[in-house]
């Protein structure tokens, strides 16, 4: 355990090499082993944002490039690689690899994407500068070609036919097929469609990934890496042969994030053998193709954070789609994200080739792009009439958390993070004077008359997405049975000493009638017996509220 200790935990590392040398090593090796015994020529592996993607494809750049062979080899000693046996290790350093990552290619607008794009092709031209050499068999316009985008000159045709080209020029050196690594291939064709390029970024990545991978011959195998397999008909419909990893199916489910195990065997080697509940509980519950996976990264920060649990994984593509789900979500949608928070489930079809503006028109390509990206996890997958079924949960109190942080940002409008939160603990205490003036003044910020016009959908959905901070502490239910009918809204403390809440909204007919409404909301929580629910769970004290709206004026009456 003490040589564990001496080393430091890898955040932020995603150079192979560097972690073998200098930090904690999950060993993942074994990836190698299958890749070398069955492999198609194309495979697309699609995974949530930092959960290992980088840094296994440099374990496979290391393992194949036949550059700096023996030093290589030693970062492999003593891994499950090695201990395959011989013929595995004969593999080593037998082929040219081109490793790029297009994870920085972020921009708002096409013309300064393909100038990133220039620049990143540039690196790596760069680390092949004896392809330029006299004494390189490249035909001088060959060689002139090389230097352009070496320079970063090169027109965005020319961009687009690069990583083609430079395959070609390797394996006329070298006389020996080429292995392409492309990491995080659709940033570009996210950007462009947060930024309204999406078009533009599509045709890009297509021209730039059917060249390469698409009846090269030059090509030995490649391996693509991203968070979503995007419709085949936007971008793979060139490439008729290639192999789909997804999360919701195929090989490779326990390569990229850590298993159960994994965790166990890295709690005990730092010592931290008690911490294994809390780990589960906050960043295990990912399931890919079956296989239950834990945050690699969060795992790795928690230790690295002296073992105290927070949200460590932010991920702003991910934050993107959340923020879409918000801004066209309806009352439905806020019943269904409750539900999610509450532990419940939502059932969809899944179809992971996705396309990002069916988001705006197709619930179920959201949800999808929601499981793709981490923020949700299939608890079943069944087939039936060729559609894939899912029941999606979120997988564990991280993403919960993040969850409840962007619906309360939602709602909360102008209204500061600490002037909600005092607002709803009057509710729970049964101030109703502090929680009625706070919420008259909430309501005036973040309502419109158009709000306002839906009356009840409205009203209710805005209370619904407030409650989300009691997420952590409460269990929220929403027009649920109990007693002779169905209450509005319940917050159900989860220790019995707590107080809960049951509250009723009505529409006044006028602001006249403000008052009476409130109290027929309330007479309709006692005649209705609607606390009988909380009773039943051992809940004795329940503050009972009745409430009604008129416009952006409101009153409240508690029993």
């Amino acid at each position: 355990m003490s040589d564990y200790l001496h080393r430091r935990i890898p955040v932020g590392v995603d150079d192979f090499k560097s972690l073998r040398e200098e930090c904690y090593f999950v060993d993942k090796t074994r990836f190698i082993k299958e890749l070398i015994d069955e492999r198609s020529k194309v495979t697309l592996i699609t995974r949530p944002r930092r959960f290992g993607k980088t840094i296994t494809m440099s374990m496979l750049y290391y393992f194949f490039t036949n550059e700096n062979i023996e030093e290589n080899r030693k970062l492999f000693e003593k891994t499950e690689i090695a201990s395959c046996g011989e013929r595995y290790m004969k593999e080593l350093g037998k082929r040219p690899v081109i490793f790029l990552t297009l994870n920085d290619a972020k921009n708002m607008d096409m013309t300064t994407m393909i100038e990133r794009l220039g620049r990143i092709m540039s690196e790596v031209y760069s680390n092949f500068l004896y392809l330029s050499a006299p004494t390189s068999p490249l035909t001088q316009v060959e060689k002139e070609y090389y230097e352009k985008i070496l320079n970063a000159k090169g027109s965005q045709t020319e961009i687009e036919d690069s990583l083609r080209l430079l395959s070609s020029f390797l394996y006329k050196y070298h006389g020996k097929k080429v292995v392409i690594l492309l990491d995080e291939y659709d940033v570009p064709v996210q950007q462009g469609w947060q930024y309204d390029f999406h078009k533009d970024a599509i045709s890009f990545t297509r021209n730039f990934m059917g060249a390469a991978f698409k009846s090269n011959p030059s090509l030995d195998f490649g391996i693509i890496t991203g968070v979503l397999r995007i419709a085949k008909e936007t971008i793979f419909s060139s490439l008729n042969n290639i192999e789909v990893s997804s999360v919701a199916e195929g090989r490779f489910a326990d390569i990229f994030g850590f298993t159960q195990t994994e965790v166990e065997k890295m709690a005990k080697d730092l010592g931290k053998s008690d911490n294994t509940a809390e780990i589960k509980h906050w960043y295990d519950g990912y399931i890919f193709s079956g296989q239950e996976i834990y945050n690699p990264w969060s795992v790795i920060n928690y230790f690295q954070q002296g073992c105290k649990p927070q949200v460590f994984w932010l991920n702003t593509s991910g934050n993107a789609i959340i923020g879409e789900m918000m801004e066209h979500a309806d009352n439905e949608d806020d019943e269904k994200l409750i539900s999610l928070l509450n532990g419940g489930s939502v059932e969809t079809i899944i179809d992971e080739a996705v396309v990002y503006s069916d988001i705006y028109t197709n619930k179920d390509a959201l949800y999808t792009m929601l499981l793709t990206a981490g923020y949700l996890k299939a608890t079943e997958n069944r087939l039936e009439d060729g559609e894939h079924i899912c029941t999606l949960a979120i997988p564990n109190r991280e993403i919960a958390t993040v969850y409840r942080k962007e619906i309360i940002n939602r709602y909360r409008g102008k209204m500061s993070r600490t002037d909600l939160r005092n607002i709803l603990i009057s509710l729970t205490k049964g101030d109703d004077e502090k929680f009625s003036s706070g919420l008259q003044k909430y309501l005036e910020q973040i309502a419109s008359f158009h709000d306002v016009a839906n009356k009840d959908s409205f009203y209710h959905g805005f209370l619904l997405g407030l409650t989300a901070w009691f997420m952590s502490k409460y269990r929220i239910k929403s027009n649920r049975e109990s007693g002779y009918g169905r209450f509005d809204l319940g917050i159900f403390p989860t220790t019995h000493e707590d107080s809960g809440v049951i509250m009723e909204f009505k529409v006044a007919d006028s602001e006249a009638v403000l008052e009476k409404t409130a109290k027929d909301a309330l007479a309709q929580i006692e005649k209705q017996d609607y606390i009988a629910e909380f009773l039943e769970q051992g809940i004795k004290n329940v503050w009972k509220y009745g409430i009604a709206f008129y416009g952006k004026k409101l009153q409240i009456i508690r029993g």
